[in-house]
């Protein structure tokens, strides 16, 4: 049977906490498992999104970095090193998945900093505006889920831009300065969204990455999270509510003791649920189904295990679904030990118990 809704239709429904034909479906892929499956049966120049039938989205992203010069260092048959427009020298590998390996910050202090700040400041050039142009009247038209994408918070700041140790400490000893830094983050990121909504590229919700939990839970106590962080969260949240259009977070790791907090800072949703990290998607649902939007919570784990994800699926999306407010999504991503053959299998799932 056709789907009776488009993607737009379907989230609209779901951030509604109405119920819709079926889930909404999208997922993340590791390159390495993309790379695997081209000899599984994932057939050449088709993309995964296409080939499992997800959901049509449409991004648009804006640079908010200090523009500091990007350049290759080093690059092998294994792994490149480069410095980003954020000022990070870093090294990527070409045939496993993983996080970048950080190796040296040009933002180590406020003197430093200072130099950064300068360089972030709003201009026309920030903005892809010739993609927004050939595209934005077809992704409409296309009935796709329109995401507006921002880049500013705690994981920034410390992965990305200042390093771990440096911003933990700073939390602590001058939580003005990591204030600071986050503000001017969201302020560009602000400032560029709004020539976007101004010029008529209208989006349906801002997505931004916050990654604020690990495997045994908060990064930051309650307090640090309340103190340095959620003004920032909530800023956001109220630019998205005054034009009518939702504020979707992604975290990893364990957040539970934060919910609270990002439900009254103004987050609409919350992704992605990690198993692992003790994200219990029932107690989720229970205590905070009718103030989050839920997506994620598959355990990638269990995939390898047919008679695991049977049940995985079934049993948690018959408590997820009821009353809408809830997306298909893995628990993370798709790691490299899941096979082709597996992965259609959730789908296969997904696909006979997310409907209405």
């Amino acid at each position: 049977m056709a789907d009776a809704m488009t993607s737009h239709e379907r989230y609209l429904r779901v951030f509604r906490h109405q119920e819709p034909d079926r889930l909404p479906m999208r997922d993340v892929f590791w390159g390495s498992t993309i790379e695997r499956w081209r000899g599984e049966g994932l057939p050449e120049g088709v993309d995964p999104e296409t080939y499992f039938g997800f959901d049509l989205l449409a991004g648009m992203v804006t640079d908010n970095s200090p523009r500091f010069p990007a350049r290759v260092v080093e690059e092998t048959d294994a792994y490149t090193i480069y410095t980003t427009p954020w000022g990070v020298t870093q090294r990527t590998w070409k045939h496993r998945a993983s996080v970048p390996e950080f190796l040296e910050f040009h933002v180590v202090d406020r003197d430093s900093w200072a130099e950064a700040k300068e360089r972030m400041t709003p201009s026309e050039d920030r903005v892809d505006w010739a993609n927004l142009e050939k595209h934005w009247e077809s992704w409409r038209a296309q009935g796709r889920w329109i995401i507006a994408g921002a880049w500013f918070g705690f994981d920034v700041l410390h992965s990305w831009f200042v390093g771990t140790e440096r911003v933990m400490m700073a939390i602590v000893e001058d939580p003005e300065w990591v204030k600071d830094m986050i503000d001017t983050m969201l302020e560009l990121d602000m400032a560029l969204l709004t020539m976007i909504w101004d010029r008529g590229y209208h989006f349906d919700c801002v997505q931004w990455p916050d990654d604020l939990g690990y495997v045994n839970g908060p990064l930051i106590s309650p307090r640090s999270y309340r103190n340095v962080v959620k003004p920032a969260h909530k800023r956001m949240c109220d630019w998205c509510h005054d034009r009518g259009v939702y504020a979707w977070l992604h975290s990893c790791g364990g957040v539970m003791p934060l919910i609270p907090d990002l439900i009254e800072a103004g987050i609409d949703a919350l992704q992605p649920l990690e198993q692992k990290a003790g994200m219990d998607v029932f107690t989720l649902k229970r205590e905070f189904g009718h103030d989050l939007v839920f997506e994620g919570g598959i355990d990638v784990r269990k995939m390898t295990k047919p008679a695991e994800i049977e049940e995985e699926v079934r049993a948690k999306l018959a408590v997820l679904m009821p009353g809408g407010g809830y997306c298909y999504h893995s628990d993370h991503s798709i790691p490299d030990d899941v096979s082709f053959r597996d992965y259609c299998r959730v789908i296969e799932l997904v696909k006979e118990h997310g409907r209405y």
